[in-house]
């Protein structure tokens, strides 16, 4: 089987390494020539909660030759278009494209290379990217091998191909086959915009989020949105790492404080990851915050499900962008408090 995975970023690195290292070809396909060099001259060196270095195949998209059994989807949704065209080319009729990133991009990549090549998949750990061949391990290593991925197809079925591509991922964590990847998705696109809203928002890692009031009793807001927009389009969230999403639905106010625990528990094991949209930010690149917190909001619009919070996250963000300066904690903070976001400044 030829595998590979395209965008061998932060997490790409890292995936491709651990299922090199499982005894399993693949191709490691990035823009990046510089990072595409070091990971094959010197390997794919995970740090932070694992320390390895594993020899790897690192590949520019022009350098890809024949084609590819099975694709892990792993490149921001902003070069979507661009990274599909690239792979087109390489995709046979039973080829299947597993989309892995943030976000729920499944409609636009089955729409570009066919629903019947298209496959669902959610990460449940993060990654730093910090240089050429070098990728931070953010999550700890049981929480990875307990939970490390979601797939399913898009219609719900239960395939033989999801079991070899289980089969593939459970190289790295355990791999759970979904018949309601859609729930997942937006169970996973709750957890990125909140937390990594935030992150991306205040300029500071997950921990920070944690130990803020402030930034916690927005946080529960933007998780609250999320649900609510979906129950709007009829998707019920389904468990992530063990835990029941809809449990973050508020009631009003006063049960922002009940849910306080659940946050610590669940996000405490990833106190110290930075958003990824953080990560584009300080490279001065353009962030996927419209397809995480843009997105609730967007469909929030389209079901009359009004999404102050995640608003407020994406002009956030934005306005860093535009200013080309990354957001400061202390200065953005003080939009989160609720006495000026019902100013609408």
């Amino acid at each position: 089987m030829r595998i590979a995975i395209m965008g061998a970023g932060s997490l790409g690195t890292i995936i491709g390494a651990l299922i090199t290292a499982g005894g399993q070809e693949i191709d490691l396909i990035d823009i990046n020539k510089e990072h595409v060099e070091a990971l094959n001259h010197s390997g794919a060196k995970i740090t932070g909660f694992m320390d390895l270095c594993v020899p790897v195949k690192a590949l520019l998209p022009n350098e890809m030759t024949g084609k590819y059994d099975l694709v892990f989807l792993l490149t921001k949704q902003v070069y979507n278009q661009t990274t599909l065209d690239q792979l087109l080319p390489h995709l046979h009729s039973n080829s299947t494209v597993c989309a892995l990133q943030n976000g729920l991009p499944e409609d636009f990549v089955a729409s570009y290379i066919g629903r019947e090549r298209t496959i669902g998949g959610a990460v449940g750990f993060g990654a730093t990217w910090l240089g050429p061949g070098v990728s931070e391990l953010v999550t700890e290593v049981h929480t990875v091998k307990n939970y490390a991925f979601d797939i399913g197809e898009l219609d719900g079925a239960l395939t033989p191909r999801l079991e070899e591509v289980k089969r593939i991922l459970d190289l790295i964590g355990h791999c759970h086959i979904s018949d309601n990847i859609m729930g997942i998705k937006w169970a996973k696109l709750l957890m990125n915009a909140t937390f990594s809203g935030m992150s991306a928002a205040l300029g500071c890692r997950f921990g920070e989020v944690l130990s803020n009031e402030t930034a916690m009793f927005s946080l529960a807001h933007i998780a609250d949105e999320t649900i609510k927009v979906a129950h709007a389009h009829g998707i019920k969230l389904e468990e992530m790492q063990g835990k029941d999403m809809e449990f973050l639905e508020l009631q009003d106010e006063n049960d922002v404080a009940n849910k306080m625990d659940f946050y610590q528990e669940v996000w405490g094991p990833h106190s110290n990851t930075k958003a990824s949209m953080l990560q584009d930010m300080e490279k001065n690149r353009k962030s996927e915050i419209d397809f995480i917190n843009g997105f609730v909001c967007k469909k929030g619009r389209e079901v009359g499900v009004k999404t102050p919070y995640n608003d407020l996250v994406v002009k956030l963000v934005k306005e860093s962008e535009e200013e080309g300066c990354l957001p400061e904690f202390s200065v953005n903070i003080k939009h989160f408090h609720p006495s000026f976001l019902s100013t609408g400044l």
